[in-house]
């Protein structure tokens, strides 16, 4: 058995789904391993959104701080799933915290790297964009379910 290169590792995750060799390649140049401790922050709110995540092994949770309350979960990812998408929103800033719940090993990749490849190759820019708004989307999409449980039975009251 072989050890599998980056190529490949980011050739079958579902994100990249459907990408081309060429494609591949040329984000693979942008990535490496990582391993993060359960408790271990991925990225904090607020900080550079310098790196986005393929999740390879284990859980991520989405956090944000709210004042009275303290840490709030919005949402969590598993394997197969990426994290820190800001990465190719201006102000390029990270939303919340990704906080790993369980060891996790992901791919990082690059985001300046990647930003670069993106305007020197604009149909990688938009195959990549496209991918990003669908995760964009299902978050959203997430986080209203999880606000009309919180508040669905209040809002029924009011």
């Amino acid at each position: 058995m072989h050890a599998e290169t980056m190529e490949e590792l980011i050739g079958r995750h579902p994100f990249f789904a459907g990408l081309g060799a060429d494609a591949i390649r040329l984000i693979a140049g942008c990535a490496s391993n990582v391993h993060f401790a359960a408790g271990d922050y991925l990225y904090t709110e607020g900080a550079a959104a310098s790196r986005f995540y393929l999740l390879r092994h284990g859980r991520v949770a989405m956090e944000i701080h709210a004042p009275e309350r303290g840490s709030l979960i919005i949402d969590t990812m598993d394997e197969g799933e990426v994290v820190g998408w800001s990465w190719l929103v201006p102000p390029y800033r990270y939303f919340g915290d990704g906080r790993a719940v369980t060891p996790v090993s992901a791919i990082a990749l690059d985001g300046a790297c990647l930003r670069g490849k993106c305007e020197a190759d604009p149909e990688l820019g938009f195959q990549l964009l496209k991918r990003v708004t669908s995760v964009m989307y299902h978050r959203l999409q997430s986080a209203r379910v999880r606000l009309l449980d919180l508040y669905g039975s209040q809002v029924a009251r009011a």
